[in-house]
């Protein structure tokens, strides 16, 4: 069977110091979740099983036992080179992805050339009711779509979205700090007009004023519009 030839080999590649400090910054793992591979190894895991003829049949099982293996197919789907067949990949993962760390390496390198393909997709999963497919919506809007394809519908996308998830509302603070740094003047006004929930507005300028892509008088303009 693939899947026991894929665990004898993370379980090969397995650190365990490694497995009890990450196990710490994903709150809904514990450790008998994780086999502890550290991210460099996945990587270059995935890439030989992409050459497989059978790694289909991996990516059918879902969902795994490990987050481990959820991190190896996050990685395996990113790396599928034909459009529809990668799209087709992460629809049928993403209602199985359950943590930010799954969420955020997933980040197919084939999106990049589909963008009006992926716009369809996006503004379904933005829609969703689970976490991980908005937050994963959010990132690829995040990814693809701040910079020569922006639009200004595309941040109120973002803004209207309201939950109780921190994950999500993390994310959507991300989201408007990486576009105050690409599309200042255009984004400034969703912060002035306090487009979004106070902890999610608040969030946005931690972020944007940590950040080393804006200028210093930015930051002191961006500061006093925190909400106390």
């Amino acid at each position: 069977m693939l899947r026991e030839e894929i665990l004898n080999e993370l379980f090969k590649m397995q650190d365990i110091k490694y497995r009890d400090f990450q196990v710490k910054l994903i709150p809904s793992k514990t450790v008998d979740d994780m086999i502890g591979v550290r991210t460099p190894e996945l990587k270059k895991y995935a890439k030989e099983l992409l050459k497989r003829e059978d790694i289909g049949e991996f990516l059918e099982i879902l969902p795994h036992e490990y987050f481990d293996e959820d991190q190896l197919h996050a990685f395996i789907i990113s790396g599928i080179k034909d459009y529809d067949k990668c799209m087709s990949e992460v629809i049928r993962f993403l209602p199985y992805v359950d943590n930010w760390a799954t969420c955020d390496q997933l980040s197919p390198k084939v999106f990049k050339k589909n963008r009006t393909e992926l716009l369809k997709q996006i503004k379904k999963w933005i829609k969703s009711k689970e976490t991980y497919t908005v937050r994963f919506a959010i990132g690829m809007l995040m990814g693809h779509f701040l910079d020569e394809d922006f639009d200004i519908k595309y941040p109120e996308m973002v803004a209207k979205i309201r939950s109780d998830e921190y994950y999500i509302n993390m994310m959507i603070a991300w989201y408007f700090a990486t576009a105050l740094a690409k599309q200042y003047d255009v984004i400034l006004p969703f912060i002035e007009e306090k487009k979004m929930d106070i902890w999610t507005h608040n969030k946005a300028i931690q972020k944007s004023v940590e950040s080393n892509r804006i200028t210093s008088e930015q930051k002191e303009y961006l500061k006093s519009l925190k909400i106390r």
